[in-house]
């Protein structure tokens, strides 16, 4: 009780401004301290280790969670289901906008709009692995009520007022407790301050090597989606004007398109409006996916399956009180698909005429048999003007996505060597040799093999490939290293391998191909030659590196010859980081082939010096030619 005392004392003399004697604020905090620790103890509580459990607190092992990742999970209930009794498409987007949205707020600390969504793949139709046991069907293709969607949002990067959100979307079935996939997406947010303004966004810092991948190949999934209208236009201006054949492969008249037309019209009320009192993003990619099946329904007089939908890109905002309305129309049909296309208008008052065009989609729909295989469709016949306009569009859209998915949606290790290159697919080959390099940097567990002087010798082995890192500090700016590297015409001043380069095509600024001869012979005893294509990427933002990347592609101007053996390259490249203003950190990232593996792995074991030799000769030639006259890139 005495030390209380002299408590109350002490906060008197603080409020009255007394000097406090060190004698008094001593004697009073060490009377406290006795009296919560066991009688005779005086000395002051020990600091606790960091990561020390608190005795009696519930231990916590779980690795530190990405700051901006949302978990979501969702029983799927009656309400949620359509006509079959699957989870509803739409459902299934409210859901994934509200968690990217949730995601990306959490980042910003502000509200934040979708911008677009990007291609969706549906996988699995939700619960159709496990309707019923094995053996028997009632011919349904699903029934999920009582299973769970889990979804996962988080921010991939944070660019200047935008942000790129990724989303994993999985099944689970509670009673067999097992997973799976159903797709995965990408989804652009803007951060809003008052009045609507846009708001700078503070960077994110990557951990996991996971997030450092994301984090890097974001930039130029950004890059993709900027390009995606002129590669569309560059493709039909390539392409013959003419229609096909209006009949369809029964012999029977092809369906006018204009039998599919659906126009729907919705009051967007409170409850369709998100928590900044717009209409919520999810919803308005509700109501499109609707009308949409309708409008596919149509032609095939069947209950329709949504397998893709191509990027959602929202132009404008709608409120409570607007009246949306959303058309849409059966492009083009295929043997064993239909692209529908679909927009949205909104205007505020009835008897208003202009309409503002707030969000457009094009989606992709299958027609599946009792056994799940997707059945035969009818023709489209177009309409005159904008119908046939639609459907060359459609099918330009459909080689892209084919182009898209073969290059970039499947995993490094699937994808062949030398990709044939054409002027549909150049947007997606640049995207693939620049994020497959800037994945091999990301990767966590690379391992010094060797040290010579300022060169360092990197490896990393994984189970089908021995990659390696070559690395050295250079005194030149980090843009005259990387003007000079990515040009393979001068690549034979220091690299020896290299007999000649010759530019065969100048894609555009950032893309060249190139046809090289090595003066390394093959095992038949013959110079090998290469068709490359070059990709270069100046920094995105403060701390990226320039990149140049290289990887093998086909041209049909160019084919393996007899003289030569055709050799490819998978992933390599340059990555140049400024360490200062007249210095930088450039480094040589190869996975090797098969071709090639003899001599990484005699340069590993300390058999050979070549590649440090190689290096060494680069920084010559970068010290040489330091200050020439750089073109503007």
């Amino acid at each position: 009780m005495l030390s209380f005392f002299w408590l109350r004392c002490l906060l008197k003399m603080v409020k009255e401004n007394i000097v406090v004697p060190e004698e008094i604020l001593s004697f009073c905090c060490n009377g406290l301290q006795s009296s919560h620790h066991p009688q005779g103890s005086t000395s002051p509580p020990r600091a606790r280790e960091p990561g020390e459990e608190v005795p009696g607190a519930m231990a916590n092992h779980s690795p530190a969670r990405n700051p901006t990742e949302v978990q979501m999970s969702q029983l799927v209930l009656p309400c949620h289901t359509n006509h079959r009794g699957e989870l509803s498409t739409g459902q299934l987007l409210k859901w994934i906008d509200t968690a990217a949205c949730l995601s990306a707020e959490r980042h910003a600390g502000c509200p934040c709009v979708t911008a677009s969504m990007d291609d969706i793949y549906f996988e699995h139709t939700i619960s159709q692995q496990y309707i019923n046991p094995p053996g028997q069907r009632d011919g349904k293709s699903g029934v999920c009520v009582g299973q769970v969607v889990n979804i996962k949002a988080k921010v991939n990067r944070a660019f200047n007022s935008s942000m790129e959100v990724g989303i994993q979307v999985s099944y689970e079935d509670l009673c067999s407790g097992k997973h799976c996939s159903i797709c995965k997406a990408y989804a652009t947010f803007v951060a809003q301050g008052p009045a609507g303004c846009k708001v700078k966004l503070k960077p994110l810092t990557p951990q996991t090597e996971e997030e450092k991948i994301e984090h890097s190949i974001a930039a130029e999934r950004r890059r993709m989606r900027l390009v995606h209208k002129d590669t569309l236009k560059d493709l039909l201006t390539s392409s013959p004007s003419e229609t096909a054949e209006l009949e369809t492969r029964d012999g029977s008249v092809a369906v006018p398109a204009e039998k599919t037309r659906v126009e729907s019209v919705e009051l967007v009320l409170p409850p369709h409006a998100n928590h900044q009192g717009n209409t919520f993003g999810g919803q308005i990619m509700a109501w499109m996916e609707n009308v949409a099946t309708i409008a596919a329904s149509r032609l095939c007089h069947a209950h329709p399956t949504l397998r893709a939908i191509e990027m959602f890109h929202f132009r404008g905002p709608s409120q409570v009180g607007d009246r949306l309305v959303l058309k849409a129309i059966v492009n083009n049909s295929f043997k064993n698909s239909m692209e529908v296309g679909v927009c949205a208008e909104a205007y505020g008052q009835e008897m208003s005429v202009s309409r503002r065009h707030i969000n457009s989609a094009f989606m992709t729909f299958v027609v599946l048999d009792e056994e799940g295989r997707p059945r035969t469709l009818p023709m489209v016949a177009p309409e005159p003007g904008d119908g046939e306009r639609r459907y060359r569009e459609a099918s330009a859209r459909k080689k892209i996505r084919l182009d898209r998915k073969y290059v970039v949606s499947c995993k490094q290790t699937e994808v062949p060597l030398s990709v044939p290159w054409d002027q549909s697919n150049k947007v997606y080959l640049s995207y693939n040799n620049v994020s497959a390099l800037k994945t091999l940097v990301a990767k966590a567990n690379w391992a010094l093999a060797r040290e010579k002087e300022k060169v360092r010798m990197y490896t990393l082995e994984e189970d089908k490939f021995l990659s390696f890192r070559i690395e050295m500090s250079v005194c030149i700016t980090s843009s005259r290293a990387f003007a000079l590297l990515s040009d393979l015409r001068r690549r034979h001043e220091w690299d020896r391998h290299y007999a000649s380069a010759e530019l065969v095509q100048q894609v555009d600024d950032d893309d060249m191909i190139y046809h090289v001869v090595s003066q390394t012979l093959s095992h038949e005893n013959k110079p090998q030659d290469f068709v490359i294509l070059a990709s270069r990427r100046k920094p995105c933002s403060k701390g990226d590196p320039y990149v140049v990347a290289f990887r093998s592609v086909t041209l049909p101007t160019h084919p393996a010859s007899a003289g030569f053996t055709r050799g490819e390259t998978l992933c390599s490249g340059f990555c140049i980081w400024p360490e200062s203003e007249e210095m930088s950190k450039v480094a040589y990232y190869n996975q090797a082939t098969p071709g090639y593996l003899n001599y990484v792995t005699t340069n590993v074991a300390g058999l050979s010096s070549n590649f440090c030799a190689t290096f060494e000769a680069c920084e010559k030639f970068l010290l040489k030619n330091k200050e020439d006259l750089i073109v503007r890139l």
